[in-house]
């Protein structure tokens, strides 16, 4: 299988999209979607004997132009666009011929003759993109929305001219009052200039807004792809050389001064410093890093000076593989916008069947050929479906990029729709409600020792050991002060570690057999123990003198998470392979009621599949390889990214943060986006229903007609932008 994508030229409606999709699944081996917003086609290709030249020819024979996008979306050449200029040359010489027919006061002896002169060139130049792709289409077999604009607008200027010259409407003197409804009569004396140039011109117009506001909508992808540095200073022979990012390899060790973005994805060699990666995260608070630690491309040195050394460059960073995420999520389609399509697909012809029958209708009731023929004209203009073509693809375009802002990495538009389904919550302990590595919870010192001397003299034997609660000890302890160097050190498998530090022999560890430890150290440790702790003795001279605990400490935000879940009408469910005890101590300082224990990863996909066999939607939430198949099991699927690139695969949503707080702006992201798809269909779609019945009774003027066609385009898209204003529930620090 090989996935090639495509921009698409040419497009002017859903209905072109509609056919070059058609076109391109007729292929052997091929399966095509393409966006009417985004003017892309993402084709997936299982016949290793079709080729892009295969793909692009497909799509010139149907009439439009494609082309392979360029490798950096950056460098992408940028067309001037002509859709501005016709616009102002058609309202300029539109103004005085809508006027003159509004106000019969104006109409002096030879008025309908400058109409026609002013008129002519909207209807030609103006109108010609529409002109030019019904013919493509016609040529083709096929009839879109342009179809209709080109037919309308045509069939009224040309009856004008044969008023004009061979009726009576050219005659001196003649007046024309303008009406919203429809004039009975024989027409030889009606003129509809000003609904031929209105209609073009309010066409004209809600392209060109709506082609804006899609350039909007794309907007937090373009920024996202903007956020990368230009160039970096990488050191070649001891010193430090300028290059564009572009020509970085994977093993350079480049410099980052403060307040210099960090060019690509490595690992810090020398330095410590703080980073912002607010831009890619929606983090606010900058992470301290140092030798050792993993830094991201985009993200900002806040601090000291930093020697990094690439690990990952170009299109294998993560700000490109969130970048591509995203572009792929806005390439495709969630189910309610496929019946839009085939909506959209048989539109066209139907109200062309509608327009017919309207006409013949008006005749044969004895209204005249002006009655009848407006109708008509109505009818084609007020049905054109771009509301329904682009209610879907908008509300994906700026829900998707917004997400992105926030570090919710949206897969495709299929996910939006199990949020809305979505009841049951399963979060994997380790990683996500925890922070997933030990940490120093307690110090509880015997009688008549301090605690940070205990601490200090652990913290130093454990710095000779590699073990997680080793390290979380040796952590705790230097970050109150620097630690004595240790002697003689000795690790026992499974009993813990001796060292001479300071002239004394130091244990940490277990109690050893027939060591006496005092009630109140014995009391601390079977507290820690029952509280899911891990708990050693630390030892002296022989003499037991305090308690360490350690733990996979709670993140500080998983309690009011996991409130917020609850908010959202979801049950949260605690999934870990940790023991009874340990699972349900962090269960309980979260308040999760149910909790599944001591689960093999095999086991985490049957814990899934009863709950879905239980008739429960679920949705997943987890970071390591052994969630990967559970998060592909879930209806649902959401990985840490600060996780494994695994589980992130598996994923339907990506969290960049790693942060709980993270998934219920990811749901609420979702079902926001969804509720605003769903509102544009139903805007589109009654819109459609309630104005041809209108335009076909006559109580619609065709210039009238145009502007509410427009208008409805340009609401679609408006209502999606709001998405762009979507805020964390939860304010971070």
């Amino acid at each position: 299988m090989n996935l090639i994508e495509l921009e698409i030229g040419g497009m002017t409606c859903a209905s072109c999209a509609s056919r070059i999709e058609k076109k391109l699944n007729r292929m052997d081996g091929v399966s095509a979607t393409v966006n009417y917003a985004t003017e892309k086609a993402a084709v997936t290709v299982s016949d290793p004997a079709v080729g892009v030249a295969d793909l692009i020819a497909t799509v010139e024979k149907t009439g439009y132009t494609a082309a392979v996008p360029a490798p950096d979306p950056r460098e992408a050449p940028r067309e001037s666009d002509p859709l501005r200029t016709r616009l102002l040359v058609s309202l300029v010489l539109t103004i005085p011929v809508i006027a003159l027919a509004m106000v019969p006061a104006w109409q002096f002896e030879y008025w309908q003759w400058l109409s026609l002169t002013l008129a002519a060139p909207v209807v030609v130049y103006g109108g010609l993109p529409f002109h030019r792709a019904a013919w493509t289409n016609l040529r083709h077999g096929a009839a879109t929305m342009d179809t209709l604009v080109s037919i309308g607008t045509l069939a009224a200027f040309g009856w004008s001219v044969w008023a004009l010259f061979f009726g009576t409407a050219g005659e001196p003197g003649m007046t024309h009052p303008f009406r919203f409804a429809i004039e009975r009569g024989d027409g030889s004396g009606s003129i509809y200039l000003e609904a031929a140039a209105g209609v073009t011109v309010f066409i004209l117009a809600g392209r060109y807004f709506e082609t804006r506001a899609k350039r909007r909508a794309g907007a937090a992808l373009r920024a996202l792809l903007e956020l990368g540095a230009k160039d970096v200073g990488v050191l070649r022979d001891g010193a430090e050389v300028r290059i564009p990012v572009a020509q970085l390899a994977v093993g350079d060790r480049f410099v980052v001064r403060p307040g210099e973005k960090i060019a690509t994805d490595g690992v810090v060699e020398e330095g410590s410093s703080a980073v912002d990666a607010s831009m890619l995260t929606g983090e606010s608070v900058p992470v301290e890093v140092g030798a050792g630690d993993q830094v991201v491309g985009a993200t900002v040195n806040a601090g000291g000076r930093l020697l990094v050394r690439a690990t990952r460059v170009g299109s294998d960073t993560q700000l490109a593989q969130m970048a591509a995420l995203v572009e792929r999520a806005q390439t495709g389609k969630a189910q309610v916008q496929r019946l839009a399509d085939r909506i959209s697909g048989v539109f066209v012809p139907v109200v062309i069947a509608i327009a017919v029958g309207t006409l013949g209708y008006w005749l044969g009731t004895g209204n005249g050929t002006t009655a009848a023929f407006t109708a008509a004209v109505a009818v084609l203009i007020i049905a054109c479906p771009c509301a329904l073509g682009l209610a879907t693809p908008t509300a994906l375009l700026v829900g998707t990029g917004r997400g992105a802002q926030l570090g919710i990495l949206i897969k495709g538009p299929e996910m939006l729709e199990s949020t809305r389904t979505v009841d049951t919550v399963v979060l994997d302990k380790t990683g996500t409600v925890t922070t997933g590595q030990m940490t120093l919870v307690d110090v509880v010192a015997g009688a008549g020792e301090d605690r940070d001397e205990v601490l200090r003299l652990a913290g130093a034997v454990e710095a000779g050991s590699e073990h997680p609660i080793a390290r979380a000890i040796t952590r705790a302890a230097a970050e109150r002060g620097a630690l004595p160097s240790v002697e003689t050190f000795l690790s026992t498998q499974g009993v813990g570690v001796r060292g001479t530090v300071e002239g004394r022999g130091i244990a940490v560890g277990r109690p050893e057999a027939g060591q006496p430890v005092p009630d109140d150290l014995a009391a601390a440790m079977e507290t820690a123990e029952a509280a899911g702790r891990t708990a050693v003795l630390v030892s002296w001279d022989g003499r037991a003198r305090g308690v360490v605990a350690v733990a996979d400490a709670v993140k500080p935000t998983s309690r009011e998470a996991v409130a917020a879940l609850r908010r959202l009408g979801l049950t949260p469910v605690l999934l870990t392979g940790d023991n009874v005890t340990v699972a349900k101590a962090v269960a309980a300082e979260v308040s999760i009621d149910e909790v599944v224990a001591g689960v093999l990863p095999a086991g985490k996909v049957d814990v899934v599949k009863r709950l879905q066999d239980e008739g429960k939607v679920v949705a997943m939430v987890g970071d390591g390889v052994n969630d990967a198949a559970a998060l592909a099991q879930a209806d649902l699927g959401l990985a840490m990214g600060t996780g494994t690139d695994v589980a992130i695969e598996a994923a339907d949503l990506t969290l960049v943060r790693g942060d709980l707080n993270a998934a219920v702006d990811a749901i609420r992201l979702s079902r926001r986006t969804l509720r605003t798809i769903k509102g544009n269909l139903f805007w589109a779609f009654a819109y459609n229903i309630a104005a041809l019945p209108l335009a076909a009774a006559g109580l619609l003027n065709p210039m009238i007609a145009g502007g509410a066609m427009a208008l409805s385009s340009v609401f679609v898209v408006t209502n999606s932008l709001r998405l762009r204003g979507f805020k964390s529930s939860t304010p971070r620090a």
